[in-house]
């Protein structure tokens, strides 16, 4: 039996490009070895929220990789701003105490 030698072609031009995306307007990824326990998770997401698996993976890895807001560090926020407005009494008390006399030291 004759081997048939491989065809070898130094300069082939090929039509087609580096990423698949014929007809596609985004990015797609091919995603292997999910573990069962993910994949179940992910499509009971899916189907209890009314959305499409590629949705709710979509989602997951935004939340997991991109920030969700602008801000660095916001874990004073709730409290900036949330002083009542002093309508004198400061001063009031601050007048008072130093009324108060001075006990020698």
């Amino acid at each position: 039996m004759r081997r048939r030698r491989p065809i070898i072609a130094s300069n082939l031009q090929l039509p087609a490009d580096s990423a698949y995306n014929a007809g596609m307007d985004s990015i797609q990824y091919t995603v292997r070895g999910v573990p069962p326990d993910l994949d179940a998770a992910l499509r009971h997401e899916a189907q209890a929220s009314g959305r499409s698996l590629n949705a709710v993976v979509v989602e997951t890895l935004e939340r997991a990789k991109l920030p969700s807001s602008p801000v660095a560090h916001d874990d004073l926020d709730w409290f900036v701003g949330s002083t009542p407005r002093d309508d004198g009494d400061f001063d009031a008390a601050q007048a008072w105490l130093d009324a108060l006399p001075v006990e020698p030291a």
